[in-house]
């Protein structure tokens, strides 16, 4: 008897959709599936390699030996290559060994489509079968509601390795994140947490960032079920769950997908399109079909088996332009001497239709940081089709300012107001994430000026600012209770600080403003949209006082914000204000609760017929030192 058998999990129909680049559920064939043939149960592996003269599995069953399980390719020039090994079971441990027909060169692969990794170093595949029952039915038949561009979003930006640490610096376990990360989640009132990738990455240094097992979570954590009971209880608890995906580069380990079968067969053969000078990675072959297939197919597993409810897409910056962080001469320009990079637009569009039409329940947004127009925009108006795309404008803008001293703050009042120029050109994500508390950029508490008190002001400030601003939020972890120290990958949090009056203060404030921000309709409902914002003065540069209204669908949902920028309190301060009536501040970021003065609030605040900013209505205020005060009518 063989060795292999025989045997193909493909219709013509499948073979036919993968060459179209349309196959969009690779995953339900390729890889290693454990099958029954003529009754005995062993496992199917597929791979492709089109310019392999050989191919065969190698594994701890056959002692790693090359040629004791080859693979059949298949008769239909897809270069596809297929077989049954009999008696091989969950637990194998495998690779590919492939013989090129390119000089002879022999590669040994991991499996590209393998839902389980050895636990790096180590680099093999696992073959795996799901055995995980779902019990988040509630969550995905309501999600809808949830996962709406007028919903409240509020993302908890978390990277598993160093959110906590147990034992000095072990890793938690996924089990263990869904009793500690879950409920500190649900106890802080965001909605949403966004996990770094989680998807197998050789290199921790990467932050996961440099992906190899694209179908796999990784096995620092735990094996794949022990994900799937994360994603489960963050469900449970009413929290969408997205996923960070990178799409835009691999890296060039032996055991990945660089020079698969001793050809450019998942990276673009010209270095100019196929390799990244920035993380000295590869790029994938935007224009190949069966790459378009492989890639749109993992968005999608993502989504369908681990029940993701949106994908955060990695550097699309990277990927729109052939000029991107190359010289002149480093790059070609399209057939129409543009510096779009047409192929990866082309995919990032059909890979956001291929989401929608499947799942119309989620988001897909963009991490895009250029003026690159409908980025979030439906296709069929010439957008990219995205959901949602991150403000970095409006960071760089805010922190710039943020890090100012009050002094200067007059000259510097346009950095804040700017944003709102284009604001509603997409709909925008406010994001203080990762990549703004490394490599020297110092902690977000610490970028602040001025003595402990006003850093933690200024950070409550910032936030407060940040969540009545149109758009959703996201915060990176550590953010939230004022870390102080630059974000470490390799170190957990210092909870420890929450033993300190003004880091618990700080917590409470986000804990809070999140609460608002669910709360208050007026904060969401119209949050993409320039009707649901309008200033009342942006010009008081003198004071460095910003005024505005958010609105919701319903006038009696109105907010009134004031901004005091400056540690300098303002007593008796006049704002316009849209009508007569009893207004009540519902929120303050000076209140004791969150380590601020208290010493500033206003009660029985009546508007009255006195016309200021260019309105018949005003009222007189008590402003806070550095700090956000929201009114509502009673």
């Amino acid at each position: 008897m063989a060795n292999t058998i025989a045997y193909s999990l493909f219709t013509d129909f499948d073979i036919n959709l993968f060459k179209a680049g349309k196959h969009y559920k690779l995953y339900e064939k390729f890889g290693s599936h454990i099958v029954t043939v003529d009754g005995v149960t062993g496992t199917y592996f597929a791979v492709w390699a089109p310019s392999a003269k050989s191919v065969t599995v190698i594994g701890d069953f056959n002692f790693w030996i090359e040629g004791e399980h080859p693979l059949n390719v298949r008769w239909d020039d897809s270069g596809i290559w297929e077989g049954f090994i009999p008696n091989v079971g969950i637990g194998s441990i495998y690779k590919y060994k492939i013989q090129s027909s390119h000089d002879d060169v022999k590669t040994e692969k991991a499996d590209p489509f393998a839902k389980k990794c050895e636990h790096p170093p180590k680099t093999a595949s696992v073959v795996w079968e799901d055995n995980y029952s779902w019990k988040d039915n509630k969550w995905m038949n309501n999600r809808k509601k949830n996962n709406a561009l007028d919903a409240p979003y509020s993302v908890y930006e978390v990277h598993l390795g160093s959110w906590k640490q147990k034992n000095g610096n072990d890793f938690l376990t996924y089990e263990e994140f869904a009793e500690d990360l879950v409920n500190y989640v649900a106890d802080m009132n965001f909605t949403h947490v966004e996990l770094m990738p989680v998807m197998e990455y050789p290199y921790d240094p990467s932050w996961g960032y440099q992906l190899t097992g694209y179908f796999a979570p990784t096995s620092r954590f735990g094996n794949p079920d022990g994900f799937k009971f994360l994603v489960d209880a963050f469900h449970k608890k009413g929290i969408g769950v997205i996923l960070d995906w990178v799409p835009s580069h691999f890296p060039s380990d032996d055991h990945g997908l660089g020079f698969f079968d001793g050809s450019h067969l998942y990276e673009h053969p010209d270095r100019r399109k196929g390799y990244h000078p920035d993380w000295k990675s590869l790029i994938f072959n935007y224009g190949r079909n069966e790459v378009k297939s492989f890639l749109i197919s993992n968005a999608i597993y993502w989504l369908d088996q681990y029940h993701a409810d949106g994908l955060r897409v990695d550097a699309v910056a990277s990927m729109l332009f052939l000029d991107y962080s190359r010289e002149d001469g480093e790059w070609e320009p399209n057939e129409f001497g543009g510096r779009e990079n047409l192929d990866a637009i082309n995919f990032m569009k059909e890979m956001n239709t291929a989401v929608y039409e499947n799942f119309p329940d989620v988001q897909t947004i963009a991490e895009e940081s250029t003026s690159f127009p409908m980025v979030s925009r439906p296709i069929y108006l010439g957008g990219l089709g995205f959901g949602m795309k991150w403000m970095m404008g409006w960071m760089h803008d805010t922190l710039e300012y943020f890090a100012k001293e009050p002094i200067y703050r007059k000259h510097h009042q346009n950095d804040l107001t700017f944003s709102l120029n284009y604001a509603f050109t997409e709909n925008f994500m406010l994001p203080l994430s990762h990549d703004e508390v490394v490599y020297g950029k110092k902690a977000i508490v610490d970028k602040m000026p001025g003595d402990e008190w006003q850093k933690f002001a200024n950070l409550r400030l910032l936030y407060s600012f940040m969540y009545t601003h149109p758009g959703t939020k996201l915060i990176f972890q550590g953010g939230e209770f004022g870390q102080t120290k630059e974000w470490n990958f390799q170190q957990s949090l210092d909870w420890h600080l929450l033993e300190y009056k003004v880091h618990e203060g700080a917590q409470k404030c986000v804990k809070e403003l999140n609460k608002l921000y669910r709360k208050e309709k007026a904060f969401h409902q119209k949050q993409f949209t320039a009707e649901g914002f309008e200033w009342i003065d942006h010009g008081d540069h003198e004071n460095s006082v910003l005024s505005y209204i958010r609105k919701g669908e319903n006038e009696k949902d109105t907010i009134i914000i004031i901004c005091n920028l400056t540690p300098i309190p303002r007593e008796n301060y006049r704002v316009g204000v849209p009508k007569q009536g009893t207004l009540k501040e519902i929120f303050n970021s000076d209140t004791r609760d969150f380590s601020g003065s208290g010493n500033y609030k206003n009660t029985k605040i009546k508007a009255n017929k006195t016309t200021w900013n260019n309105r018949e209505n005003s009222v007189e205020l008590n402003l806070p030192p550095l700090a956000m005060i929201a009114l509502k009518y009673q």
